[in-house]
């Protein structure tokens, strides 16, 4: 294990830890429906690495900020992922029956309440950065705004709208990259751009840098998914290996091939890091997460 690799598993242990129990915290138990909870419980606290919810948290600290300021909108960026996953397991959209090694939710419990388990665990995500009595209320608004951009029909959804759309179609790589900037990229980059809006003047010129750093990353992290979907083990990666192959989606090795996909997927990596290179060593959390997403197994 090479120092930054270690570097981002220790770093991604302590964030989860912080994050899991913010998020136990605030997934009350006094829910009107203790059905409901319990499947909200299931999806968010059912494992998980908790990459975007620690890049949060790493890019605050890039900022010069303590870890305090960045929790809430840390565990929002995971409620918005968990949700998003809910809703992408269903029978409708990617119609699977494995997350995270375990039963999707919608087969654990029944589709209704899958559904209404991803609305809630939306909504209580905003309700999160409203109240948060870190920041100026600038602050927060300009988080709930940047969070709603990244989730919506211009960010994650408007991505997974044209997955659907683009199902045993051959696209180009500026298509490829559209759709995945959109499905996956954005809410990495959100994850980022919230952990640096927890400082109160960051610049305009660190947020440049910074959001290069994460559009790379959220190139790469999509990247990564697709080799281990035909490279993977289902035990590791946690759902079914070659399920995208078996569903006719674009992806990178299907356009590229295996060995052009890891080109490119280098290439990526050297841009993230090559956009942090006006940060000293308050950014290393931020780097050895890079390294990390490429060689991540699952």
């Amino acid at each position: 294990m090479t120092d930054q690799h270690k570097l981002a598993m220790d770093f991604l242990e302590t964030c989860r830890v912080r994050v899991d129990a913010e998020l136990d915290r605030r997934i009350e138990r006094s829910a009107a429906s203790e059905r409901l909870q319990e499947a909200m419980r299931y999806s968010v606290l059912g494992g998980g690495k908790r990459i975007r919810p620690a890049l949060c948290l790493a890019a605050a600290k890039a900022v010069g900020q303590a870890g305090d300021q960045a929790l809430a909108p840390a565990c929002s960026v995971e409620l918005i992922h968990a949700y998003s996953l809910i809703h992408d397991d269903l029978p409708a959209m990617d119609d699977d029956e494995l997350r995270r090694g375990r039963p999707t939710t919608h087969i654990a419990f029944d589709e209704a309440t899958a559904i209404l388990a991803g609305d809630a665990l939306q909504t209580l995500a905003y309700g999160l950065l409203a109240n948060n009595t870190e920041g100026s209320a600038e602050a927060r608004l300009a988080m709930i705004q940047e969070l709603a951009r990244a989730s919506g029909h211009l960010g994650m959804v408007g991505g997974q709208a044209i997955d659907l759309e683009s199902v045993g179609k051959t696209l180009s790589l500026s298509q490829l990259e559209t759709m995945h900037r959109h499905k996956t990229g954005a809410l990495i980059e959100a994850s980022v751009r919230l952990g640096a809006l927890t400082a109160p003047a960051v610049s305009e010129a660190t947020l440049t840098d910074l959001t290069a750093y994460a559009r790379a990353l959220g190139l790469a992290f999509q990247v990564q998914d697709d080799l281990l979907d035909i490279e993977g083990d289902t035990e590791v990666i946690g759902k079914p290996q070659g399920s995208d192959a078996a569903r006719a989606k674009p992806t990178y090795p299907a356009l590229l091939g295996v060995s052009g996909a890891r080109e490119h997927l280098g290439a990526l990596l050297s841009s993230a890091l090559e956009s942090l290179r006006t940060f000293g060593p308050e950014a290393d959390p931020l780097r050895a997460m890079a390294d990390y997403v490429v060689a991540r197994t699952h």
